[in-house]
């Protein structure tokens, strides 16, 4: 057992944050630890730390344990450049090699070879040392770093740049490289793919599946923990419920428990009111018998007693609220919503990319990945006009609306409360605001907290809110799930998924994309790759091109049994239609299929609609217009139809 709680409770002043926390971790378990924004995660952590003490409970950890925690913005001496803060996860061997080096000077020294006891001494202290520095990996020190600081991300180039000149998310990257070099026996880690690009965040996911220790990552990336955890704790209403699996095994067993206590919740309902109208009956019979019977307020005492003893079971919450986004349009804009012409784009000498030529049509959802620093923002901000392009253009298609959703933390400047802000936003009526904020979860006096002091979580709810009301009909996102509680992430998509508009979103969440990607825009090599599907599809075109690209095996590999192929021979001879009946499809795919088909069926039936419509009957241009998309349309659905029946 490394960390065991049992009844934690935690105050933060008079508001009781956890109330009831019981859990086992076991030696080497990867636990995932969810829960709503504000249920107390972080402050559990800081316990696990030690750095802060429960008001009631026991919580032990194994003792002599090494515990690795990523803080939010590590914090190290400003003429530290990255490397020497990269090696400081080695301090205690690089002390040794450092000894090692004085003994090597005193060995040498005329005293210590005039006198060979003192020699001995050095000789051993030098041994004990050198045992030390092997068994920590100090001829491995370079080669771990490099293979760490590639794996996030962290380029050579970066080694010698001071720390303190990095940005938050640039030094979050290395403080989270730093913990993972260290190899604690307890790994904490706090939201660690927030400020990771997809690369880093799947060399990751391998890294600590491979991890001998024990992790305990809090996340809200749903993909990251399907991938690495095999335990789910969730704190909820200051209580802690441990489920095993992974997080699509939590979701089933979680649905599964709160029917199965629903339903005995309701069972003894029926008992406690049966129970009331016998003790009711009981009462009345005893007053009205001549001479009252004292045997019925007796047994009806008794049973009173038996009601009051009885443990009751909590009614579960069903469904807990969350944020109530309804995206919708004021107009709808023309067949071409955005457009692309030959655009490239430099900075600092350093090319981006070059002749981007596509266009994204109205009611396509579009995910724009790549590497962190490809330019992905960038390519947003040149859309609006605030930064310009190199060469080519960018043009918003006929009645387009854009709705802009930055990433940028918390503005610090920012002096006016939650409601002024909204209000000045939106223009809006104090009352009619307040009941509009409540549906993003700013409920009484969480209005009048000041911008600044939001958390990113709350200050990303707040521009949804704003963005709602806008009601444009293309959404250009930037991140918009970073900092989002899982509740509120699946409230976004569902939002998303309904928008009759355009979507253009950044993002490197892989099942937010999953959800609501028609096709992945994707920055690679200075140009744009696109596919069609979500980010399932995009991985196994993927892998398709990569296998295409490696290759062949030898001649002679299979002499000893000619007859005997390798699988991917027998898949080539196979036909496509088989090809697809053995791979395992994905469920995520079928089901965005259908949104899609489901989607474009409503867009065909509106385009029916208006051209029935007298005003656009005598416009020729106008029908023309709906005519060509409707044709696109159909063309669109005729496709993905197909690739659903070849799924199915």
């Amino acid at each position: 057992m490394m960390i065991q709680c049992q009844h934690i409770q935690k105050y933060y002043g008079a508001e009781l944050v956890l109330s009831d926390i019981s859990f086992e971790i076991k030696e080497g378990e990867k636990v995932g630890l969810i829960g709503r924004n504000g249920t107390g995660k972080t402050t559990l952590m800081k316990l696990i730390i030690d750095t802060d003490k429960p008001d009631q409970g026991q919580l032990s950890v194994r003792r002599g344990a090494r515990i690795g925690s990523l803080a939010q913005i590590p914090d190290y001496h400003n003429d530290e450049t990255v490397y020497t803060v990269l090696q400081s996860a080695f301090r205690e061997i690089l002390d040794a090699k450092e000894e090692m080096q004085q003994l090597e000077a005193k060995m040498s020294s005329t005293e210590a070879i005039e006198n060979p006891s003192l020699l001995e001494s050095l000789l051993r202290q030098y041994g004990q040392l050198q045992d030390q520095f092997e068994r920590g990996g100090g001829y491995e020190i370079e080669a771990s770093i490099d293979r760490v600081a590639g794996g996030l991300g962290i380029s050579t180039k970066q080694y010698k740049r001071l720390f303190s000149t990095l940005s938050g998310g640039e030094k979050t990257k290395i403080g989270l490289a730093v913990i993972l070099l260290q190899s604690p026996d307890i790994l904490l880690l706090d939201e660690p793919t927030n400020h990771l690009d997809m690369a880093a965040i799947e060399w990751l996911e391998e890294f600590l599946t491979t991890y001998k220790g024990t992790v305990i990552i809090a996340s809200h990336d749903r993909y990251f923990l399907d991938g690495v955890v095999r335990k789910i704790i969730e704190l909820e209403d200051g209580e802690s419920f441990t489920y095993h699996g992974n997080y699509s095994e939590y979701k089933k067993g979680k649905e599964a428990k709160l029917l199965q206590q629903f339903a005995e919740y309701q069972e003894q309902q029926k008992k406690i009111q049966k129970m009331k109208e016998t003790i009711k009956q009981l009462i009345e019979w005893g007053n009205r018998s001549n001479p009252p019977n004292p045997s019925f307020h007796r047994r009806a005492a008794s049973m009173q007693k038996a009601l009051d003893r009885m443990v009751k079971v909590k009614k579960p919450i069903l469904e807990r609220k969350r944020i109530d986004l309804q995206l919708e349009q004021t107009d709808r804009s023309g067949k071409d919503a955005l457009v692309f012409i030959d655009v490239s784009k430099s900075i600092e000498g350093r090319q981006l990319y070059r002749g981007i030529t596509y266009t994204l049509h109205y009611g396509e959802v579009a995910a724009l990945i790549g590497a962190n620093g490809s330019g992905k923002s960038i390519l947003l901000k040149g859309i609006l006009g605030l930064t310009d392009i190199d060469e080519g253009e960018i043009r918003l298609g006929s009645r387009s609306e854009v709705g802009y959703l930055a990433q940028e933390s918390t503005p610090a400047d920012q002096d006016r409360t939650v409601l002024e802000y909204f209000r000045g936003e939106i223009g809006m009526e104090t009352g009619e605001a307040r009941n509009q904020l409540a549906r993003f979860l700013f409920y009484g006096t969480d209005v009048f907290k000041k911008v600044h002091s939001l958390s990113g979580g709350e200050w990303t709810r707040l521009r949804l809110a704003i963005l709602m009301y806008q009601k444009p009909n293309l959404l250009l996102l930037d991140e918009p799930t970073n900092h989002l509680d899982i509740d509120s992430r699946e409230a976004l998509e569902d939002a998303l998924e309904d928008f009759p508009g355009t979507v253009l979103a950044v993002s490197h969440d892989r099942y937010f994309i999953n959800k609501i990607a028609g096709q992945i825009w994707a920055l690679e090599d200075r140009q744009m790759i696109v596919s069609l599907g979500n980010f399932e599809d995009y991985r196994a075109e993927l892998e398709k091109r990569k296998s295409i690209a490696e290759p062949p095996a030898p001649k002679d590999q299979y002499k000893e049994n000619p007859n005997k192929q390798p699988f991917a021979a027998q898949e080539q001879m196979m036909q496509p239609a088989e090809r697809n009946r053995t791979a395992k499809t994905n469920p995520a795919t079928i089901q965005k299929l259908e949104l899609d088909i489901a989607k474009i069926e409503r867009s065909l039936e509106i385009i029916k609609t208006s051209m029935l419509d007298p005003k656009i009957a005598y416009d020729a241009h106008g029908l023309s217009e709906l005519q060509v998309e409707q044709d696109s349309l159909q063309q669109q659905l005729d496709s993905l139809i197909e690739k659903y029946l070849e799924l199915l």
